[in-house]
């Protein structure tokens, strides 16, 4: 825990401290430090757990804990020091020339439901359960854009009102190959779509890697449909559609229940961007306890 008045970096990849007092994301005070992976991995191990580390892009890694397909499962990233970082936070979302990093969170053809812990400590990746079940049928790479944050007490006049999710901007990359949870992609926005999900606007990027071969021959929403037949469609299809089976009405789209072009995803991006930056300076009024940090205590101050 952290302790009111106490400094600390909570996006230290653009270098921002803030001061952890009471607030709307912080339920109580006490003393947090960011521990290295030798010290995290031997308190692991004593407790039993499995702990299993991955190489990712060229500046992070990827960690396992937990047994996987147990609600206990965990994927940390790791910088190159071997700490634990925000996939959320810490991971730049521009790379330049419209480019954005996309952290996967469900692997392509994957029936294993993963997303983003908010209310944990670094956010880890996290098997999530619908309805009961910690299964799903993405045939896509899945993940979020880091630094976004789709604002729950914003409503959008050009999606019926909307108001945001709570979460980061989801992406859908399209490309050939598939993602490890975890890993770290650059990537291209191409459309999107405006779903409204049970109410709640849940904006789907539709990127590509740079990385796919045909990252190339792709520019904007109107190429997707020569290069990757049938994809958008598909797409739309499966989130209408994948809450049907438990008895709830199919999901909506805005915009008039089309994908927009490349434009207007990297409007949702940069809007989003915005947003997540009033969060975390705490500019922006929460109203509620939209997001609780769960933090650690700790022996030592942070150096």
């Amino acid at each position: 825990m952290v302790a009111a008045g106490v400094m600390v970096s909570l996006i230290p990849g653009i270098g921002s401290t803030l001061p952890l007092t009471k607030s709307p994301f912080f339920r109580r005070s006490s003393t947090i430090s960011l521990r290295f992976i030798s010290e995290n991995t031997k308190r692991l191990e004593q407790q039993g757990h499995a702990i299993r580390c991955n190489f990712n892009h060229p500046g992070y890694q990827i960690q396992e804990e937990g047994q996987v397909d147990s609600h206990d499962y965990r994927v940390f990233l790791l910088d190159n020091t071997g700490k634990k970082i925000s996939p959320w936070h810490d991971i730049p979302l521009h790379v330049g020339n419209g480019v954005f990093n996309f952290v996967a969170e469900i692997s392509k053809d994957s029936n294993l439901r993963m997303e983003l812990a908010t209310d944990e400590l670094y956010t880890p990746l996290k098997q999530d359960k619908i309805r009961g079940r910690i299964r799903c049928n993405m045939k896509w790479n899945y993940g979020l854009l880091p630094q976004t944050w789709e604002d729950p007490s914003s409503a959008n006049p050009e999606v019926d009102g909307a108001f945001g999710d709570n979460d980061p901007v989801d992406v859908v990359e399209i490309g050939s190959t598939c993602a490890k949870v975890g890993e770290v992609l650059r990537v291209k926005p191409l459309a999107t779509l405006a779903l409204i999900d049970e109410g709640q606007l849940d904006w789907k990027i539709i990127a590509v890697s740079l990385d796919d071969p045909r990252c190339s021959l792709v520019d904007d929403v109107h190429d997707i449909e020569k290069y990757f037949p049938a994809t958008l469609t598909a797409i739309s299809e499966f989130f209408r559609d994948y809450k049907v089976y438990d008895g709830i009405p199919g999901n909506k789209f805005g915009l008039g229940n089309k994908p927009a072009n490349k434009d207007y995803a990297v409007k949702v991006i940069r809007e989003t961007n915005e947003a997540w930056t009033k969060l975390v300076t705490r500019s922006i009024s929460a109203g509620q306890e939209f997001i609780t940090w769960t933090l650690l205590n700790a022996s030592s101050a942070c150096s």
